[in-house]
């Protein structure tokens, strides 16, 4: 028993050692296991430490953290910002590789580097970056735009160039225009191109560089066209007297008298627009033929002005009148004898003559208008805008803006096409809205196609109607009419129209429900309450239109409620919120393009509202703007 007892002890302890040792084994291999992650980790850092330059085929990789250390003490950098995925950059890679070879080359030695811009937002947007590759040369720290051929010579040139110590970068070509200079300027230019704009905005920072490109572009013209800009913040008065209220506000000047700038906001865009507007806005037409084409196959109304020369005092009067309208209008002039039988019209005449299409036995098919020394241009303009709507016209997206503002109008839907096959269908019933549109002079009545208003009829409940034909109203203020869905004929048009005159028709207004309890610090509008609360005669009324999903919608809340609360002790001011993706807003004075918007409707004004432009969408800044616009705010306000 002994021994057995003692063979025990001895295994026993043998099982302990091994265990001991296999433990402390254990141990071991985790804490080089755990040294071994250590030192990875050490590695993943040194390769996840964006601070570190590294270099990419001689090209330096810059990024968000490292840009500003690297660039401390650098006279020239050359910056390429690029996309990963971006197909003009992996075609200009092994291009800017060699540039960089060469670069590193020279005496001295001029970095070049590159930044992904799809990482490194921050960079991107401080240097306005908007498309792939953009290149910019930095000298000091200050950003040299780049926009030349990307070859290797022609970048290499243009980077020795700006690293000479003596170079300067050369003056703008937009011109600076104060208080000094404006009138003097202004007045003397056949055509000058006006930026009114603010340092602190972001649209103008964007269109800036863009603009100056232009300006270089159009002062190489023969005759140049002079693009300028005004800082509206300092500049108030000349901001003030052009009514300029946001910015960027561009306007284009003739000899002193402005006229709005509607086109593009890019180079190239602008180039071409103010090219087209420095040409005379009136063409010539020599050949009867021309004139001829336009009346039997076009689809607006021909003008045409017929003079003896251009010497002619009529002619001086209708090119200043086509001056101001000449986006809105095609306008056509002549000499010829020729032409003038056509149109039959005697020198000094205005003729405008309608389309084949769209004439009818219920008007003529043009109107003349005789310009005498007595004859201002806004009668002439007048007349333009007076006759160059048929009795029932075409309606459609590309015209609507320009030709179908005026209200009320009565629109007629069906399947519109003037094409060949179907021309005989779509004046079918055509002529029976010539019927009832012939006695109601004071009404414009217009055809529209179905599918192009597709959103329109829906917003009448008529999407679904099933019937060929349809009618809508289109009413002052942004109300709409909807006639019931029946088989179309010219007397159901009559009795709905004479229904309208008479006031016997109810607006559909596309409302969310009232709300049941509406006695927050932010009341709630909705499309049956907006004439309601906003146009309530008694009071002051800030509304914000808003969509749910807008991100500066929901920023702007809680400063928005708090706005509420400290004016809810005001008896005369109401603030207000619309979500205007649920709700019509029936009044066209509150138009609604971004959001959030933001109005005022002063009480002794609703028809005319004060719309919040400032950037300081903040409790303070919505505060100064009611102080200064509200007209029944008392002396004693709750406070915050």
């Amino acid at each position: 028993m002994r021994k057995v007892a003692l063979l025990l002890i001895v295994l026993l302890g043998v099982a302990h050692f091994a265990t001991v040792s296999r433990c402390e084994d254990d141990v071991t291999e985790e804490k080089e296991g755990a040294d071994d992650e250590d030192s990875e980790d050490e590695e993943s850092d040194d390769e996840d430490d964006d601070t570190e330059v590294k270099e990419d085929n001689g090209v330096l990789i810059l990024n968000d953290k490292n840009f500003d250390t690297f660039m401390e003490g650098k006279d020239t950098v050359l910056v390429e910002f690029y996309a990963p995925w971006c197909g003009h950059c992996k075609q200009f890679a092994p291009e800017y590789e060699k540039i960089a070879k060469t670069l590193k080359e020279n005496d001295p030695s001029i970095p070049v580097a590159k930044v992904d811009a799809t990482v490194a937002t921050d960079l991107a947007s401080k240097f306005d970056v908007s498309g792939y590759p953009t290149i910019k040369i930095l000298k000091k720290g200050e950003p040299v735009d780049y926009d030349g051929d990307r070859t290797e010579k022609a970048i290499v040139d243009k980077v020795k160039e700006v690293a000479q110590p003596d170079w300067k970068p050369p003056p703008e070509a937009t011109l600076v225009l104060t208080k000094d200079n404006f009138d003097e300027i202004v007045n003397n230019a056949d055509i000058i191109l006006v930026e009114f704009y603010a340092p602190w905005c972001g649209h103008c920072k964007r269109l800036a560089p863009e603009y100056e490109k232009a300006a270089k572009e159009l002062s190489h013209r023969s005759p140049p066209i002079p693009l300028a800009k005004v800082d509206a913040t300092v500049e108030n008065e000349i901001a003030s007297r052009f009514e300029v209220t946001g910015y960027p506000t561009l306007k284009i000047f003739r000899k002193g008298k402005v006229f709005d700038y509607n086109g593009p906001r890019e180079k190239y865009g602008i180039v071409d627009y103010m090219a087209e507007q420095a040409g005379p806005p009136s063409k010539q037409v020599q050949a009867v033929k021309q004139v001829q084409e336009l009346i039997k196959d076009g689809d607006d109304a021909v003008i045409v002005g017929v003079f003896s020369s251009e010497e002619d005092a009529a002619y001086e009067i209708y090119i200043e009148a086509c001056n101001a309208l000449r986006e809105d209008f095609t306008f056509r002039h002549t000499f010829s004898s020729e032409v003038a039988k056509l149109v039959k019209a005697s020198p000094g005449q205005i003729v405008i003559v309608q389309p084949e299409k769209f004439r009818s036995k219920y008007e003529p098919d043009s109107n003349s208008l005789t310009i005498k020394d007595s004859t201002s241009v806004s009668e002439v303009q007048d007349f333009f805008k007076k006759h160059v709507i048929p009795l029932v016209g075409h309606r459609k997206p590309s015209n609507d803006a320009k030709r179908y503002t005026k209200r009320p109008m009565v629109v007629v839907y069906y399947g519109v096409d003037f094409s060949f096959d179907y021309r005989k269908a779509t004046q079918f019933w055509r002529s029976k809205v010539l019927e009832v549109a012939k006695d109601f002079p004071e009404y414009t009545f217009a055809i529209a196609d179905e599918e192009d208003y597709a959103e329109e009829l829906k917003s009448l409940g008529l999407s679904e109607s099933g019937e060929e034909v349809n009618v809508g109203i289109l009413a002052d203020g942004g109300k709409k009419f909807a006639m019931e869905p029946e088989e179309f004929d010219s007397e159901v048009l009559k009795d709905f129209v004479k229904a309208f005159k008479k006031g016997k028709l109810k607006p559909i207004i596309k409302s969310q429900p009232v709300p049941k309890n509406n006695k927050g610090p932010v009341k709630v509008v909705v499309g049956k309450t907006f004439d309601e609360i906003v146009m309530d005669t008694q009071k002051d009324v800030l509304i914000e239109f808003y969509a749910p999903w807008c991100g500066h919608c929901k920023k702007l809340e809680p400063d928005y409620l708090a706005l509420g609360k400290k004016y809810k002790g005001e008896k005369n001011l109401v603030i207000a919120k619309m979500d205007a993706t649920a709700n019509d807003v029936p009044n066209e004075s509150y138009k609604v393009e971004g959001f959030p918007t933001i109005y005022l409707a002063p009480s002794n004004s609703k028809q005319n509202p004060i719309k919040f432009e400032g950037g300081d969408r903040t409790i303070e800044g919505l505060s100064k703007f009611l102080e200064k616009h509200t007209t029944k705010l008392s002396q004693t306000r709750d406070e915050l």
